[in-house]
């Protein structure tokens, strides 16, 4: 399988885990950057290899042996971005890139001696779950809610990212939210929903885009 072709099934399958319902291919062109008549090409042939199932205007949909794939190329990817921040020192902010060209080493071998040398990590730097070696997902534990589903005056505590680009965690550094940060819900407005947080004493306003991908818990569960 070609890097090509391996990004695009890794894109299906975190549309799908995001639960995104139909993957259409404009969503696909959209994360990927690219046009939509591209995409069609690819997933053309992708389904010629078993790796996925299309049809025009329902989406596409990975096979047994597509979703297989994903979930080592996932499990591959949050590893290194494991390694880079827990041992290399690198920012959350600066492993998705270095991590994307990682992943894309064949050695099966090299990933179990690095999930071993890691200490066989349920999650990575992001809180998102790292796939095991049987290609099951341990899942976001229950507890967990989206931060625009919190209540006022609850205290919470950031556990997970969804879509963690560079940018996003690049704000999230900027506004002092972290895995493990500690918040209050202050007031959430009525006519965007945005939400004033305190982090740390200090007052912030976060958009509901923001809100929405993250991933928060109880004070105190």
């Amino acid at each position: 399988m070609t890097q090509s072709e391996e990004n695009y099934i890794k894109t299906i399958f975190l549309l799908e885990e995001a639960g995104k319902g139909k993957i259409l291919t404009n969503a696909i062109a959209e994360k990927l950057e690219t046009k939509a008549s591209s995409v069609t090409d690819m997933i053309q042939k992708l389904e010629e290899k078993g790796i996925v199932t299309y049809k025009k205007y329902q989406g596409v949909n990975l096979t047994s042996a597509g979703k297989r794939a994903a979930l080592a190329l996932v499990r591959k990817h949050r590893l290194w971005e494991t390694f880079l921040v827990n041992r290399l020192n690198f920012g959350w902010d600066e492993v998705h890139e270095i991590a994307h060209q990682l992943e894309h080493i064949q050695s099966e071998s090299l990933v179990e001696k690095l999930d071993a040398f890691l200490g066989f990590p349920e999650t990575d730097p992001h809180g998102e779950p790292i796939p095991g070696g049987d290609g099951k997902v341990q899942l976001k534990t229950p507890y967990l809610i989206n931060l625009s589903e919190a209540k006022p005056g609850e205290k919470y505590i950031l556990e997970a990212v969804l879509y963690p680009s560079d940018v996003f965690l690049r704000y999230l550094n900027k506004v002092g939210l972290g895995i493990g940060s500690e918040l209050q819900v202050q007031k959430i407005e009525d006519y965007d929903l945005s939400m004033e947080i305190l982090i740390l004493g200090n007052s912030c306003f976060l958009s509901n885009e923001t809100t929405q991908n993250l991933m928060v818990k109880h004070y105190g569960e």
